[in-house]
C-alpha cells in the first residue's frame, strides 16, 4: 500500500540536537518569560532578516494582533480575501473592520490597482499577505500608504527565507508578521514573530506581549503573547537546516513544474524581479471547481491528500463584511495545493503527477 502523502509534513531535527537544548533549559531552570533560548532565537532571526527587531511570540495570529495594537491601527483596514482566515479574524478581534480588495489573478496577492479606490476617511492601514511566499507589490502599496498616511502590515506567514534583490521580504512595511506553526517551512511547533525596524513599535510589542507591565510598573493593558524556551529550542534546532530544506523543496517544485507541462492547469506567477523563493507550497489552478473536486477525490484514493488552500474566499464568510471580490471568489474554488514538504522526494512528485494525469484524463 502506498505511503500517505499529506499536503505537508512537519520537519523534525535530530532528536539528540533537541535533547541538548533541553539540557540547557534544565540547567537554567527558566522555562519561559524571555529566557536565554528565546533571546538567542530572536538574535538569529534579526541577523537572518537583516532587521533591527524580531520579537518571538506565541503564534502567528497574536503576532498580527500585537502589530495592530503597537501601530495604533483602528477603524477600516484594507486587506485580501485570499488567505487563511486568521489574517482577517485578527482584525475582527482588534475591533477593526476588514475591507476586502480583490486579488491579482497572476500573483494571487492583493491587487494594488484596486486599493486606492477602497480608501475612505475611516481607513487607517493596509494588511497585505505574501500568499504562498509570493511577494505583494510592496513598492506600489508603500507609495499608496505614504500618499494617504496609512500604516502597512504584511502577513508573512509563508515568506520565511524569501528575498528580493538580496533583501528579506520580511523587512518591508511598518511591521511584518510570521507564523512558526509546525506546518511551516521553519517552525517552533507553535509560535510566531513580529518583525520591524521601528524602535518604538518594537518596544510596544515587547510590552504588550508581557501583559503590559515591566516588573512592578504597570503601563498598559497587554496580553500574554510570550513563548516558551521549549518552543525556542525547537526553532534553534531547525535553523541550521533551513537552507537545505529550501533546496529539497526547490527540487520537488521544479519536478512538479516540468511534469505538469501541457496539462489544463495554471500556476501562480511571481511578477517581482530578482526573487529568491522558499518553495513552501505548490498551488495549482484548475479549469473548474468540478475538476478540483474530482482530482482531489481521485488522488485521495491513491493516499495523496492535497488541500483546497485557500477556500473559501473570506469575503463570503457569514461573519465577515460582504464585498464583491470576483477574482478571489473564482480562484478559491479552482485552486488546490499539492503535497510539498522538506521530505518530498522526486518519487513522491512523480506519484502525484501520475495520479493527477489519470484524473484529468
Amino acid at each position: 500500500m502506498n505511503e500517505r502523502l499529506n499536503v505537508t509534513k512537519s520537519y523534525l531535527p535530530a532528536l539528540q540536537d533537541y535533547v541538548k537544548r533541553l539540557e540547557q533549559i534544565w540547567a537554567s531552570g527558566q522555562l519561559t518569560n524571555d529566557g536565554a533560548l528565546s533571546r538567542e532565537l530572536e538574535g538569529k532571526l534579526r541577523d537572518y532578516f537583516g532587521v533591527k527587531h524580531a520579537i518571538f511570540v506565541s503564534n502567528g495570529t497574536i503576532a498580527i494582533q500585537l502589530a495592530i495594537q503597537a501601530l495604533g491601527v483602528k477603524g477600516d483596514v484594507i486587506t485580501t480575501p485570499f488567505t487563511y482566515v486568521a489574517t482577517s479574524t485578527a482584525l475582527l478581534w482588534e475591533h477593526c473592520r476588514p475591507v476586502f480588495v480583490d486579488i491579482d489573478p497572476v500573483t494571487l496577492c492583493i491587487d494594488p490597482e484596486k486599493i486606492e479606490r477602497a480608501i475612505t476617511p475611516n481607513t487607517t492601514a493596509i494588511l497585505g499577505v505574501h500568499v504562498y511566499g509570493y511577494p505583494c507589490d510592496f513598492e506600489k502599496i508603500g507609495s499608496i500608504a505614504q500618499k494617504h498616511d496609512l500604516k502597512v502590515i504584511y502577513d508573512g506567514a509563508h515568506a520565511m527565507g524569501v528575498k528580493i534583490a538580496g533583501r528579506s521580504l520580511l523587512s518591508v512595511g511598518d511591521a511584518s508578521t510570521l507564523s512558526f506553526h509546525s506546518t511551516k517551512l521553519f517552525h517552533t511547533v507553535e509560535g510566531g514573530a513580529v518583525i520591524t525596524n521601528d524602535d518604538l513599535v518594537a518596544d510596544k510589542i515587547q510590552l504588550y506581549r508581557s501583559f503590559g507591565h515591566r516588573g512592578d510598573e504597570y503601563l498598559e493593558a497587554g496580553i500574554n503573547g510570550k513563548n516558551s524556551e521549549f518552543h525556542a529550542a525547537m526553532g534553534l534546532c531547525n535553523f541550521p537546516s533551513l537552507g537545505d530544506q529550501i533546496k529539497v523543496r526547490k527540487r520537488a517544485f521544479d519536478a512538479y513544474v516540468e511534469g505538469l507541462r501541457g496539462l489544463p492547469i495554471v500556476l501562480p506567477q511571481v511578477k517581482s524581479a530578482g526573487i529568491e523563493g522558499n518553495f513552501s507550497y505548490f498551488p495549482v489552478i484548475f479549469e473548474s471547481e468540478k475538476a478540483v473536486l474530482f482530482v482531489k477525490s481521485m488522488l485521495e484514493k491513491l493516499s495523496v491528500f492535497p488541500r483546497r488552500y485557500f477556500y473559501p474566499s473570506l469575503n463570503l464568510l457569514p461573519y465577515m463584511p460582504h464585498m464583491p471580490c470576483p477574482v478571489s471568489e473564482d480562484i478559491s474554488t479552482r485552486i488546490l495545493c499539492l503535497p510539498l514538504s522538506s521530505y518530498t522526494s522526486l518519487e513522491d512528485v512523480q506519484r502525484v503527477i501520475a495520479g493527477l494525469k489519470t484524473a484529468l484524463r
